[in-house]
C-alpha cells in the first residue's frame, strides 16, 4: 500500500516557538501555499482513502485539497508538548529541560509525551492501516507524525530522525 503524508502549511506563531498540540492558525499564506500542495498532490491521485490529524491546520488542508470529508483520527497528531506548548523553545531550560532534551525518545515532556509514545502512536495507525483494502491512502499531518512514517517505513533510522522533518507543505510517499 502506497501511503502520501503532507504536512500541513505554515503556521502564525512566532518562530522558535513550540506549539505541538495546540490548535494554532495558519499564516496569511496559506491560500498560495496550499495551492502549491494541491498542485504537488496531483501525481499522487486518485485516493482510496483519506485521513487527517484533527488539528485545523490540517483539517484545513486537506479540504483545500479536495478532501474536506477526510478522516480525523488523533493518532496522526503532532507530539504533546505539555507544558511546554506555546512556549519559546529559547525559555524551555531547567533540569527536566536538559533531561528532555538528552533523551527525547524516551523522556516526556512535562505532561506531555515522549517520541516514542507518538511513534507508537502512528505506529499503531499505520499497523491498523496495513490491514485495510486500500492501495493508495493520503494522510494530512505534522512534522512529527511524517518523521515518524519514516522511521516506520525503514526510509530513515531512529537517530536520525530529525534529518526526515519536511518542509511546510511537503509531501512524502512511503510504502506499508
Amino acid at each position: 500500500m502506497k501511503v502520501t503524508l503532507i504536512r500541513h502549511t505554515s503556521v502564525d506563531v512566532p518562530q522558535g516557538t513550540c506549539y505541538g498540540q495546540t490548535d494554532v492558525p495558519v499564516k496569511s499564506s496559506f491560500s498560495e501555499e496550499a495551492a502549491l500542495v494541491k498542485s504537488n498532490l496531483a501525481t499522487y491521485l486518485p485516493f482510496d482513502k483519506v485521513y487527517c490529524s484533527p488539528l485545523t491546520r490540517a483539517v484545513k488542508l486537506a479540504s483545500y485539497c479536495g478532501f474536506p470529508d477526510a478522516q480525523r483520527d488523533e493518532r496522526i497528531l503532532e507530539l504533546n508538548m505539555g507544558d511546554w506548548e506555546m512556549k519559546s523553545y529559547d525559555d524551555i531550560n531547567g533540569p527536566l529541560a536538559d533531561i528532555y532534551f538528552k533523551d527525547y525518545f524516551h523522556v516526556p515532556t512535562p505532561n506531555g509525551e515522549s517520541f516514542e509514545m507518538q511513534y507508537r502512536r502512528v505506529s499503531h495507525f499505520l499497523d491498523e492501516l496495513k490491514q485495510q483494502p486500500y492501495q493508495n491512502v493520503a494522510v494530512f499531518s505534522h512534522g512529527g507524525v511524517l518523521i515518524c512514517a519514516q522511521i516506520y517505513a525503514g526510509l530513515i533510522p531512529l537517530e536520525k530522525a530529525f534529518s526526515g522533518l519536511v518542509d511546510y507543505g511537503g509531501i512524502i510517499q512511503i510504502e506499508i
